[in-house]
């Protein structure tokens, strides 16, 4: 996605989303943004990187901007997923799907704790973490998402770059350390509540006066 801002990278997923509901149809940039809750001049400049740019009184084709904002985001291909850290949150994320349909098909479940490999989580059994570069390399996996406590996240991390993955995805709270050309996204959810919080009591001071 070379030239593509990263604001607008982030609002990709969003755009396609709301698009999943009107197939087969066209949609204005108004509708869209009301969608989005973004205005509409930002819609248009983010689709105009991707060769988009409508049809003056029509709107845009809904298929063809599905396809080319999946195309831009890479799901025009599945991808293969390990989770590392079989706790609460990585089987629930095991379980979750939606990922297939998404491009996004979970191939390996890991954890260090020997009482828990061998069990499944859904369909996938836990394998040991010892076996995590052999398995990377066999089922080509291509992301790697980090669901342990802090304190194993790096490990985990120096352990997937290692074996070659280039794209992780990190619900451990840590910042991890990586070499230039690893492509880290973090998912703090405390941060998010803190967030949610700000907005709460703003909302709460302004309807007391």
């Amino acid at each position: 996605m070379k030239g593509i801002p990263p604001a607008t990278v982030q609002r990709l997923p969003i755009y396609l989303r709301c698009l999943s509901d009107y197939a087969g149809q066209t949609i204005s940039s108004e509708n869209l943004a009301q969608l989005a809750r973004v205005n509409s001049a930002k819609v248009r400049k983010d689709l105009s990187f991707l060769g988009s740019y409508g049809t003056r009184g029509v709107g845009y084709d809904v298929d063809h901007l599905v396809y080319q904002i999946s195309r831009e985001l890479g799901l025009t291909k599945d991808w293969a997923v390990c989770i590392v850290g079989m706790g609460n949150l990585g089987s629930a994320l095991a379980r979750y799907r939606g990922f297939p349909d998404r491009g996004f098909a979970i191939m390996g479940l890991f954890d260090s704790d020997p009482r828990k490999v061998g069990k499944k989580v859904g369909s996938r059994e836990i394998e040991s973490l010892a076996r995590f570069k052999r398995v990377v390399k066999d089922r080509d996996l291509s992301i790697g998402v980090i669901t342990t406590p802090a304190g194993s996240a790096q490990e985990v991390a120096d352990r997937m770059v290692a074996a070659g993955i280039t794209s992780i995805l990190n619900f451990a709270p840590a910042v991890l350390k990586v070499p230039d050309g690893i492509d880290v996204r973090r998912v703090d959810l405390s941060t998010e509540l803190q967030i949610c919080s700000f907005y709460l009591a703003r909302s709460v001071a302004d309807r007391a006066g």
